[in-house]
């Protein structure tokens, strides 16, 4: 018998053997962890700076450089998402002649929640200025001191079919606030891509992205991921409440 028949036989036993079904389904339990998480805490960069200054309760009481700072974080991430997008070439005429172009083909819709989401969504704005928009209202309700629901009452979003969506909320602390959001954006659409992007998480809320959006099209893009969360649900250290140091204590 041949090296060929010795393969074909083998390649054979491959697909009828139980023990080879095995395999195929380890390698599928091993996929969910392929999931991209880009953790820019774990890089040198002027993420770094910014977000010193937004954890640093001597800066941070100024509401105008705590929103610059968000906004700051938001356009370096729009420009590293930018490498991984799609892109065309165009002839675009100078004074003097022709010259070739590439520019962004993916269909982009910018996605935030309120309110904290804001300035860090107009970072992303700013350099994905031809990106239709979405905004969601997520609040916790609370039903004791450390006992909350979270709610969604508010859905303004373009048609999402095989656009790329880029969710971005400043604080991930337990991930909830991020799926049903995504939940609520799912009915108007499957987007083709997602890019989930926070300026601090907690381990916690990472797993949890892990384990409940689409791993095989989902990108995790942070500026820090801290150990945990307090009995409030608060990251910690984290930098306090986003909400309240951009806008203001709310009653």
């Amino acid at each position: 018998m041949n090296l060929r028949q010795n393969l074909r036989i083998f390649l054979t036993c491959m697909k009828t053997d139980p023990r080879f079904a095995r395999v195929k389904k380890n390698k599928n339990i091993q996929k969910i962890q392929t999931m991209e998480v880009r953790n820019f805490a774990e890089e040198r960069s002027l993420i770094n700076q910014y977000m010193t200054e937004l954890r640093d309760i001597n800066v941070q009481t100024d509401m105008l450089r705590f929103r610059r700072n968000l906004e700051r974080i938001g356009e370096i991430m729009a420009y590293e998402i930018s490498k991984t997008l799609d892109y065309k070439t165009i002839d675009t005429t100078t004074p003097l002649a022709n010259a070739k172009s590439e520019i962004i083909s993916t269909p982009l819709v910018l996605a935030t929640i309120f309110r904290a989401g804001v300035p860090f969504h107009q970072g992303f704005l700013n350099y994905f200025d031809h990106a239709e928009n979405a905004f969601v209202s997520a609040y916790r309700k609370y039903k004791e001191k450390e006992n909350f629901d979270v709610c969604i009452e508010y859905l303004a979003s373009p048609r999402l079919d095989g656009k790329t969506l880029i969710l971005a909320d400043p604080m991930l602390a337990t991930g909830a606030s991020m799926e049903l959001s995504y939940r609520a954006l799912l009915t108007k659409g499957e987007p083709a891509h997602i890019h989930v992007a926070s300026v601090i998480a907690s381990r916690q809320a990472v797993d949890y992205i892990k384990a409940n959006f689409p791993e095989e099209k989902t990108t995790v893009w942070i500026g820090a991921v801290d150990p945990e969360i307090n009995s409030h649900s608060y990251i910690v250290p984290g930098l306090g409440d986003a909400g309240d140091l951009a806008y203001g204590i709310k009653e």
